[in-house]
């Protein structure tokens, strides 16, 4: 558990501001720093749309999904509401009416337009819609070239940067989803080879069982809902080696997975039959070809399957006799990794097959596909009280969606962390989502 001095009183995670402080070096450095990774993680969301026409901005293909053009101003808008307005005193905003129109819902403060009619938004256009961007910028690098090094500035910029990173994610599964519904079936960009090597036999790894620390300890950047830090008690489980592959799930679907009844939560089966869900999302009707951002390709049997829903991947681990795991179970295992694998930074843009490793190595816990797990995305006990005008970004989450854990191949590598909560509603399958088995004992 972190000691007093670790945290603020309200449970935040103390900024390396404070730590450069204690060791006697300048924090303007880090602020240096910060205005680097601000340039860099702003130009990497533009650099996403550096393949796209101007047709392609204003897409939206589902209620759930924002247009490329929302995602662009929406993370602009965050910095000059949450950063710009607060420490930047004589800063006019780049137009008044964007302060609504561009708030997301669940923000604090009136919002003009619902999510599901952001693609209605003709205007801006997409060239005024990078020159608000360019605007905030602008003003983003004068503040913090200027700015007095402050735990209260490092906390919003790097709130904002990391929320950017999570709208680099929603902008490419969000366009994904845009062009599977195209009769053109477009391709984003083209594939980079994968190297084929044997997949490693699906075992299942004996995990620590006991109480040990589950949450982040205080110290660096993390969200309000993985605060604080606190005991767990784990009974002794085992887990898959990897995720669960194409072929493994193929198995599944052949075997007439979605019409057995027995397998399926009774929400999951009622939602299964409604909306005619027959195997995962992007797969074709034949089984042997799947849609991605590098376009049709052939279904890759190694590779691990993605863009199942909560209901799909327990329903699949009812099949085997296995279970999904609980949040705590992979934060225990994934504690002593490093936090690497199959991010947005290789370029590969889809889950790749996992490579490597001995029968009890845990591998692809990071990166490739997120993972459900059967948590509920509840608070932690003694969550931080939600503060502040972006209450989405800082809390706890109600129990109607489940916790996901590690990443996915269009996650920002800087953006994850072992204790990390994504969480979605249990019907979702538009984002990389896929699957690990756990068991008892």
């Amino acid at each position: 558990m972190p000691s007093p001095s670790d945290t603020t009183p309200a449970g935040r995670a103390i900024s390396p501001l404070a730590a450069l402080r204690d060791r006697g070096r300048d924090a303007a450095a880090h602020l240096s720093t910060l205005l680097d990774s601000y340039g860099k993680i702003r130009h990497f969301t533009e650099s996403l749309c550096s393949a796209l026409a101007v047709e392609d901005y204003v897409i939206q293909s589902h209620a759930e999904a924002s247009p490329v053009k929302w995602h662009l101003a929406h993370a602009s808008w965050f910095f000059e509401e949450l950063v710009l307005q607060r420490f930047a005193p004589h800063y006019r905003p780049c137009d008044p009416d964007y302060r609504t129109l561009f708030r997301a819902e669940g923000e604090s403060g009136a919002t003009s337009v619902p999510r599901s009619r952001r693609g209605l938004l003709s205007r801006p256009t997409v060239e005024q819609t990078f020159a608000y961007r360019a605007y905030v910028d602008e003003h983003m690098r004068a503040l913090l070239a200027r700015a007095a090094p402050t735990e209260e500035l490092w906390r919003a910029v790097t709130l904002g940067l990391h929320h950017e990173q999570q709208h680099q994610e929603l902008l490419l599964v969000d366009l994904k989803h845009a062009f599977s519904v195209s009769p053109l079936l477009p391709l984003y960009c083209e594939a980079l080879p994968i190297q084929h090597e044997p997949l490693p036999p699906l075992t299942f790894v004996a995990c620590a069982a006991g109480l040990t620390e589950i949450g982040h300890d205080g110290r660096g950047f993390c969200f309000e809902n993985e605060l604080p830090r606190h005991p767990s008690f784990i009974a002794p489980f085992r887990l898959a080696n990897r995720l669960i592959s194409n072929e493994e799930y193929r198995s599944f679907v052949t075997s007439g997975g979605y019409t057995h009844e027995e397998l399926w939560l009774p929400e999951g089966w009622d939602l299964a039959q409604a909306q005619r869900w027959e195997r995962p999302l992007y797969w074709s009707e034949s089984l042997e070809h799947e849609f991605g951002l590098t376009g049709v390709r052939e279904l890759d049997p190694n590779a691990p399957v993605s863009h199942v829903s909560y209901y799909e991947a327990d329903a699949f681990a009812r099949w085997t006799g296995a279970r999904l795991p609980s949040e705590q179970e992979w934060e225990s295992a994934a504690a002593a990794l490093p936090v690497q694998g199959n991010f947005v930074e290789e370029g590969h843009w889809c889950p790749i097959p996992a490579r490597g490793g001995a029968g009890q190595d845990l591998l692809q816990l990071f990166g490739d596909a997120w993972e459900w797990t059967r948590s509920s995305a509840t608070p932690y006990p003694g969550c931080p009280t939600r503060e502040g005008p972006s209450p989405e970004h800082h809390g706890c989450f109600g129990p109607s969606q489940a916790v996901l854990r590690g990443g996915s191949c269009i996650t920002a590598r800087s953006h994850v962390r072992h204790t990390y909560r994504h969480r979605l509603r249990p019907e979702a399958r538009w984002q990389v989502t896929g699957l690990r088995l756990a068991m008892d004992g």
